[in-house]
């Protein structure tokens, strides 16, 4: 089993660290690491369904980077807990003394579950749709999180609460069936909108992928194969 994933550089361990940090102010749960082929894509949850009769959409956060020449080349699949992660990308961020160099980041023993984990969006077969204006998209998250937290009050409990957030964050974005709100606020929260870039959206199957130069998100509708 791989115990480690060797970066190129201390700019991509300070990238996944700064990505990995704002998943954790999400959903401090789980990250998927897949390597392989000298990329590494790193995965979070953003949103998923709670039990079978809840028909809101997964939505996850991905950002990928290069591995560094001399990595294993053995393909890697590993879901770990996102805060021991952050911990030891913190530790070396600490230790880094040629900013140049490869740093070996080793990764967390055990392995955790996570439900979005098990689902796995298509590598290929992505159709263009449309794209959406960065500032529609920011705007449209922001009015979610503001009606998220005016209609939840203190001390309500979790199945009400996740009614409320599942029911703002399916609705479409405006001008995008396709693009649920949830996936503007995962791109808005992962740091993945850019000034005056559009997001591009693809689907493929029950699949959707909203894509900027900063990363992707994909949502995974439900009742759909």
């Amino acid at each position: 089993m791989t115990t480690e994933l060797r970066l190129p550089d201390s700019l991509s361990l300070d990238d996944l660290h700064t990505f990995l940090a704002r998943a954790t102010a999400v959903d401090d749960g789980a990250t998927r690491l897949i390597g392989g082929g000298g990329v590494l894509a790193a995965y979070v949850g953003v949103l998923a369904p709670a039990g079978l009769l809840d028909s809101s959409p997964t939505v996850l956060g991905l950002r990928t980077y290069a591995l560094a020449a001399d990595a294993d080349p053995a393909p890697f699949d590993r879901v770990v807990a996102l805060r021991a992660m952050q911990e030891r990308l913190t530790r070396l961020q600490n230790e880094v003394v040629d900013p140049t160099s490869p740093v070996a980041v080793p990764l967390p023993p055990a392995t955790v579950a996570a439900s979005w984990a098990a689902i796995s969006p298509p590598r290929g077969g992505w159709s263009t749709v449309t794209s959406v204006e960065s500032a529609q998209l920011e705007a449209t998250a922001k009015s979610g999180i503001d009606e998220v937290a005016r209609v939840i009050p203190e001390g309500t409990g979790e199945q009400i609460v996740h009614r409320v957030r599942s029911e703002v964050w399916s609705r479409p974005v405006e001008g995008a069936d396709q693009v649920p709100a949830g996936a503007a606020f995962a791109a808005l929260t992962l740091g993945f909108l850019a000034p005056d870039e559009a997001a591009r959206v693809f689907t493929a199957g029950a699949w959707t992928r909203l894509s900027t130069s900063r990363g992707h998100v994909l949502v995974k509708r439900r009742g759909l194969l």
